[in-house]
């Protein structure tokens, strides 16, 4: 009797091992669940951003509100990734404090309320405020100098504007949104005329603006449930103030714009949906 609890203890040891081996043993590379993923970076981070301060020209930087890339030496940011739900939406008002990013490493130079002044060009907002209204201090988060571009101000006043109100209209019919926009190149026209940069050399003005929508109805899982039919905006505007005030005009595709600013973008979307969607321009309505 004594042996054969013996052998059973035994077999009960090496059934708990392999149980827990089987539970440990994950390859450090392997992706993350979709449920451990930051919920602005649902469906990917577009540069392979990271919080490595060595790489300050495409720092990751993930908020409560939104998730970015920053880079130190254009004083701006790469892209600029959030969700938008109705939960996200309020009444709280708009803040207006421009300040600078207490998170960035405190070594660098912190682009400032004041470092735009003067130049012919907003503080344009990458996440807008009026995506973040559901409480004071989200709505605060969105006037974080990191969180701005120079931004033409009838491009930032008018065609963006047009764009970020039509797209809040989907909240009320049972939609959610994930939204990429950033900058690229150098140069830029506002009402003082044309500009590379600003703040004595340390703040960029990017030639061109863009914008990568994808519009899903409520529910979970999101990145699994983009489709090859999923409606997809993707825009890249002039930075000039004297463009259309129409953004359709600038409709293009996701490709066109990753060819452009060498991110991958709606990576964590599976592949074979991203061949379909990625292709294709917008046609969709407007407003």
């Amino acid at each position: 009797m004594p042996q054969a609890i013996t052998r059973a203890s035994t077999f009960v040891l090496l059934a708990l091992l392999a149980t827990a081996c089987a539970t440990t043993d994950v390859s450090p590379t392997q992706a993350p669940s979709q449920s451990t993923l930051p919920e602005h970076l649902t469906l990917g981070n577009p540069s392979g951003a990271t919080t490595d301060p060595s790489q300050p020209t495409n720092y990751l930087l993930s908020k409560p509100q939104y998730a970015l890339s920053y880079h130190r030496d254009q004083g701006k940011p790469n892209w600029v990734s959030w969700h938008l739900s109705s939960s996200w939406v309020g009444s709280a008002p708009r803040q207006d404090d421009f300040r600078p990013d207490a998170d960035l490493p405190a070594t660098w130079y912190h682009v400032t309320a004041s470092s735009y002044a003067g130049a012919g060009f907003d503080r344009g907002h990458n996440c807008p405020s009026a995506d973040r209204t559901s409480t004071a201090a989200n709505n605060s988060a969105t006037f974080l100098m990191s969180n701005m571009m120079p931004q033409a101000p009838r491009n930032n006043q008018q065609t963006w504007a047009n764009l970020e109100n039509y797209l809040r209209t989907f909240l009320s019919s049972g939609h959610e949104l994930y939204v990429v926009c950033g900058s690229y190149g150098k140069g830029g026209t506002g009402t003082e005329g044309y500009a590379t940069t600003l703040d004595n050399g340390r703040v960029t003005v990017p030639a061109h603006c863009w914008k990568v929508v994808v519009i899903l109805p409520t529910g979970s899982n999101d990145a699994a449930r983009v489709s090859t039919t999923t409606r997809v905006i993707a825009i890249n505007t002039p930075n000039d103030n004297s463009l259309s005030t129409s953004w359709g005009t600038y409709r293009t595709s996701v490709n066109a714009i990753e060819a452009a600013t060498g991110l991958d973008l709606l990576s964590a979307v599976p592949a074979s949906v991203q061949q379909v969607i990625e292709t294709r321009v917008d046609n969709g309505p407007t407003n």
